[in-house]
């Protein structure tokens, strides 16, 4: 079986996409899903492509009993040919996303990472790096209980039962 391609975007993949990517992994591996499933993030911008993760959103991650281990990354046309699912985490990157040469024959696997929120859809996760400890941890519950959603769906339409 081929395994189920994930792509976590936003701006400069070292705040919200590389805990979201590392949220679903962690998640993913407790549920004993790892062989069905593959996960990445990058940026829509190149500010940080090579960096480690904002050193806030490590420690809030490991706070959370999650462990990040992520280099920074710049969106690329072949990522949407690649993956099965583009899960931006707001609307510009979104936008962003779609500048990209190919991106209108990937408009349906092209979601905002909240349409899985309970609490939130159509909402942006909100960007914390110029925030407060308290945002990144508004950040973590909101990717928590979002991937909570998504994986369901994933279980639902692309796993094996």
């Amino acid at each position: 079986m081929e395994k189920t391609k994930i792509l976590f975007v936003c701006l400069g993949n070292i705040c919200r996409s590389p805990l979201a990517e590392a949220i679903f992994k962690d998640k993913v591996k407790r549920k004993n899903l790892e062989r069905f499933v593959e996960a990445d993030s990058c940026g829509t911008a190149n500010y940080h492509v090579g960096d480690t993760p904002d050193e806030r959103t490590v420690r809030n991650a490991l706070k959370n009993g999650v462990t990040i281990n992520h280099l920074g990354r710049q969106l690329a046309a072949d990522d949407l040919d690649y993956f099965d699912y583009i899960l931006a985490m707001d609307k510009s990157n979104h936008q962003n996303i779609y500048r990209l040469p190919n991106a209108s024959r990937h408009q349906q696997k092209i979601v905002l990472m909240r349409t899985f929120d309970p609490q939130g859809n159509g909402k942006d996760v909100p960007d914390p790096y110029y925030g407060t400890e308290r945002d990144f941890q508004e950040v973590f519950d909101i990717l928590d209980r979002s991937m909570d959603e998504f994986i369901l769906h994933l279980e639902r339409s692309h796993l094996p039962a």
